[in-house]
């Protein structure tokens, strides 16, 4: 219910073109603690009255010169967007009321005015115009936050995943608890982390190394976003990004070549409009995985198997400036791209692996 402290607040408008029922109707108003009244003998004016106050009810005599009550609410309709007329008929006549309610009046007056009726239709069509109102504007707000909710789950987890989540018809405890756990037969997984960041980030306050951090790691995003690729997470100054997942696609090494390659273009426009000039290492791997959304809050998406330790791997292994990549996503390229043996290399935790440098097309 809306108090009456509010109700009394209501903004106002009579419309007679006899003073003498405007004086009446203002006095009758005013005694019972309304404030916000305004008034006009001019029905010409009440569209302009209204599109600059935005009266909560509009008191409106039928029978008035130059313009009736009904000529008015048809103009009233072009401004009011919620397609409910906020008008309180006047009438002396029985058979216009039926018709004003058909135009879309709320209700009626009968003259003469009886002081009782006149206050009670007020005060209730003001309880209900308010609550109306109220009631929007708590719709309109669950709306915003239902948009901002959304937002912020697909920010946090694929598109795929987020609708997959939203698709849930009951959000209980038990469907919380529900793992959204898929398998992949390939993918490949990317890894870069900022080589010396440890050094640089004791150099800098920590305003700087965030910012720093922050420039770098967007831009990456707007890679893996046009490259079609997943990003998983960041870990400190290490970005993972993953291509296959969650929607299944054949090129995913060659998705994640070109991602890697336009990194290193990346990193060269951030070192020349820098004071803090900076590397990165890369490391490529491709096979089975597992991936998806576990836990009931702070929900993550993640992503498990042999692949993504191969992927590290093959970062921590490589070398600053390069891309290395394992013999899996060599063979799993399907364009031609430029690659450089690097041998076997003895890999911590697994066996000796062959592996190889991924090439600019102008690099030996």
């Amino acid at each position: 219910m809306i108090p009456t402290s509010a109700i009394l607040k209501a903004k106002l408008l009579i419309v007679d073109d006899q003073l003498a029922n405007v004086l009446l109707l203002e006095r009758l108003l005013r005694g019972a603690g309304y404030s916000a009244i305004s008034s006009t003998q001019n029905p010409t004016e009440v569209v302009d009255l209204h599109r600059q106050n935005r009266y909560d009810l509009i008191l409106l005599d039928l029978k008035m010169p130059v313009m009736d009550g009904f000529q008015v609410m048809e103009s009233l309709k072009g401004i009011e967007t919620e397609g409910i007329l906020p008008v309180l008929v006047i009438t002396a006549q029985p058979n216009e009321k039926l018709r004003a309610l058909n135009v879309g009046a709320l209700d009626f007056l009968s003259k003469p005015f009886d002081i009782a009726e006149v206050l009670a239709r007020v005060h209730n069509l003001l309880q209900v115009r308010l609550l109306t109102l109220e009631t929007q504007r708590l719709y309109e707000q669950v709306l915003v936050e239902q948009d901002l909710s959304e937002m912020l789950l697909h920010n946090v987890l694929p598109h795929a995943i987020a609708e997959r989540l939203k698709g849930r018809s009951k959000l209980t405890a038990d469907h919380l608890t529900q793992a959204i756990v898929d398998s992949y037969a390939n993918v490949t997984v990317l890894f870069a982390d900022i080589v010396g960041f440890t050094a640089f980030s004791q150099l800098v306050s920590p305003e700087v190394m965030v910012g720093v951090l922050n420039d770098l790691f967007t831009r990456f995003d707007h890679i893996a976003e046009h490259r079609g690729l997943e990003k998983i997470k960041t870990i400190g100054d290490c970005y993972m990004a993953a291509a296959g997942l969650p929607v299944v696609v054949t090129d995913h090494a060659d998705r994640a070549a070109q991602m890697s390659l336009d990194m290193l273009v990346a990193i060269q426009d951030f070192n020349a409009g820098s004071q803090h000039p900076l590397n990165i290492r890369i490391g490529i791997s491709t096979g089975a995985a597992v991936a998806g959304v576990i836990g009931k809050s702070k929900f993550v998406y993640d992503l498990w198997g042999d692949v993504v330790n191969t992927a590290s791997r093959m970062e921590s292994h490589g070398t600053a400036g390069r891309i290395q990549i394992s013999d899996a996503t060599r063979q799993a390229l399907i364009q031609p791209f430029s690659l450089e043996h690097c041998g076997v290399i003895k890999v911590k935790g697994k066996c000796d692996m062959s592996t190889w440098f991924l090439n600019n097309s102008d690099q030996n």
